[in-house]
């Protein structure tokens, strides 16, 4: 069976950004994504929502128009979120977003009314019942078909960039797991997460989906998560590697990474040149280093070991970066990675907190305060205030 790829027009950008719902007293999660899907109609119903369920009800998905520019993509996020806003505050509900909730119990947790998602559950069993995890995903439009898999296999390369920088997970279930990515560790479980498979050309890629279906591993390639793949209806390629993003800052940023990388790759194919293959070894444990040690991993950089600091490397990847950035129009979204590399992770943010004499309930605290003033928090939110 062929699989068709439907063409974007251009670098094209499409986010899809899971938020927790937090209750504000107990700063637990809470269930009841159905009621706020359903107190936002213009968002939630149509052919193409902006908001709606993901697996666990204490969570919702908001997703992009097609856009053009890192700016326009947050913009537009930030427009569903006022508008969600408006509904879960006088429930007494924050919005937040962290790869984990820092306290919450994922055995806790109720599993949206969607067909789909039950069908998953019953086939996953354990594995899918702990995924009460969050994170980020982009989409970039290819314009040719043959492209995507020598451009998939290139950013295969940045997966420990992309967790580094986005690292948000450390807790689980109110304890620290000495990861700075939980996330990556529970979703990548899952037996068709994981690095993508570094294929020849879309023939191949065709070939492995229909082995996979003709085995039964899979009833669509849409059950494929891997952390980079090919979106064949979208035009695009997305980008799962992400954990939750707290701010929208940091999501422009991951989007004009993605974009700038991404138009790099084709300008260069479109040139003649032939990208970059990583090693799989390389890809697989360069994300474990991510996983574990975020921005303070080192990462093997060549098929020989050799390492660098993954800071080094990053601020390299920015200047690299920097004009085809400035071309695209997200220069200065792509110029808060600097921020995040001396201000910290969001993994790093968190147990600041904690160092500095904060409990996980002000962690939480911090990441809704994060989430609704579009800000580092660094330290106790709640010091001197008088609240727990």
């Amino acid at each position: 069976m062929a699989i068709a790829f439907n063409p974007s027009h251009g670098p094209t950008l499409g986010v899809e950004w899971e938020l927790q719902l937090v209750d504000r007293h107990s700063r637990e999660l809470r269930q009841d994504a159905k009621e706020v899907l359903a107190a936002v109609p213009e968002l939630s119903e149509g052919q193409r929502p902006k908001a709606m369920h993901e697996l666990m009800q204490s969570q919702v998905e908001i997703v992009t128009d097609v856009c053009h520019t890192a700016g326009e993509a947050v913009q537009d996020l930030k427009k569903s979120i006022d508008r969600i806003r408006e509904v879960v505050e006088p429930r007494g509900t924050a919005l937040a977003c962290t790869g984990t909730h820092a306290i919450s119990d994922w055995r806790d947790a109720v599993y949206a009314p969607v067909q789909r998602y039950a069908e998953l559950v019953e086939e996953m069993q354990w594995l899918a019942w702990r995924i009460q995890t969050f994170g980020v995903h982009v989409h970039v439009g290819i314009t040719d078909r043959d492209k995507v898999i020598p451009i998939v296999n290139a950013l295969a390369a940045y997966l420990p960039h992309f967790l580094a920088l986005t690292s948000s997970s450390p807790y689980w279930g109110g304890q620290d797991t000495g990861l700075a990515s939980s996330r990556a560790i529970v979703f990548g479980a899952l037996p068709t997460a994981g690095p993508p498979h570094l294929l020849a050309d879309w023939a191949e890629f065709e070939e492995y989906m229909n082995t996979l279906l003709r085995a039964g591993t899979i009833r669509s390639i849409k059950e494929v998560w891997w952390d980079i793949r090919p979106h064949p209806d979208f035009g695009t390629i997305e980008i799962r590697m992400f954990d939750g993003i707290p701010t929208p800052r940091e999501v422009g940023m991951v989007v004009a990474l993605s974009q700038s990388l991404v138009q790099q790759f084709d300008q260069q194919l479109d040139r003649g040149y032939k990208l970059p293959h990583p090693a799989a070894w390389v890809v697989r444990d360069n994300k474990w280093r991510a996983t574990r040690y975020g921005l303070d991993a080192s990462v093997v950089t060549d098929d020989h070991g050799s390492t660098a600091p993954m800071r080094d490397v990053l601020y390299e990847l920015q200047r690299e970066l920097h004009p085809v950035a400035d071309r695209l129009g997200c220069a200065e979204e792509l110029a808060v990675m600097t921020d995040v590399l001396e201000q910290g992770s969001s993994c790093e943010r968190q147990r600041a907190i904690l160092a500095g004499g904060g409990t996980l309930q002000d962690v939480v605290d911090a990441t809704t305060i994060e989430l609704a003033e579009d800000r580092f928090v660094t330290s106790n939110p709640n010091q001197g205030s008088g609240h727990s």
